[in-house]
């Protein structure tokens, strides 16, 4: 079953980036494992999931142990102990505190929730004393949604410019989640919203229009994200099966 639903998602972003015009391989597929058991997700990784997104730091933690995956002190990519699994990206999608920053960075190759200034300052501290650069994006609460975490728009230039003045962080995108809805449409306006400030980002700083990523859409509107130029896509549900509505109502991912 598992086989079959990775698969079926990787043909949907494939249609999808066919209708907008785009090239598959141009839209990294997040495996979002939270609450997943660790031999699920190594089955997934034997089928190819090469990216995985987890909301919690402990969580995280844990499965990589149970996994066998051992820290490395360099930004390069987290090498599995056991030959038979392959090399994978681990990405924090979830709310990060900063008293769990120090494990974080330990952790995880790409960090996506990046939305205060205490925090950048936070990462750089304990990424210079760890000696690597850590790939961070920020979060748009785009919504403007109280149950939501992220920066509100009109904090990103400043933030982005705060996160480009630090030698250990490395800026590369920006992150949303849109309201919960049984349509898909209804996701595009806060999907095009951030868009637009990765647009109005590139153009302050006189960057190459591919230089900063869009990391959203979840199970229910990825394909909606993919046309309004999502590059990283963060889905659970669709791949692991349904974990209640719960996490959808406190803002986790699916």
């Amino acid at each position: 079953m598992l086989q079959a639903q990775l698969q079926q998602v990787r043909e949907r972003i494939s249609h999808a980036c066919q209708r907008c015009g785009r090239d598959p391989s141009s839209v990294t597929l997040i495996g979002v494992t939270k609450t997943v058991s660790a031999d699920v997700v190594g089955e997934a990784i034997q089928l190819g999931l090469t990216d995985l997104g987890e909301n919690r730091v402990q969580e995280a933690q844990a499965k990589r142990q149970a996994l066998g995956f051992k820290l490395q002190a360099s930004d390069s990519s987290v090498q599995p102990v056991a030959c038979s699994l392959q090399p994978v990206r681990w990405h924090l999608i979830g709310h990060l505190q900063r008293n769990k920053v120090k494990l974080a960075i330990e952790l995880f190759d790409v960090i996506h929730s990046v939305d205060s200034l205490e925090l950048v300052n936070e990462l750089d501290r304990q990424a210079a004393q760890r000696g690597t650069r850590v790939d961070i994006l920020v979060q748009v609460n785009v919504s403007g949604e109280a149950t939501k975490f992220g920066c509100a728009p009109q904090e990103v230039a400043p933030l982005a410019h705060a996160i480009n003045r630090m030698a250990h962080l490395r800026f590369i995108g920006l992150m949303t989640m849109a309201p919960f809805s049984d349509h898909a449409e209804a996701a595009r306006p806060y999907f095009r919203r951030l868009r637009t400030l990765r647009d109005d980002v590139v153009s302050s700083f006189q960057l190459p229009a591919s230089s900063l990523c869009l990391s959203m859409g979840m199970s229910g509107d990825f394909e909606v994200a993919i046309e309004e130029g999502a590059d990283f896509v963060r889905i659970g549900t669709a791949i692991f099966g349904g974990r209640g509505q719960g996490a959808r109502d406190a803002g986790q991912e699916t």
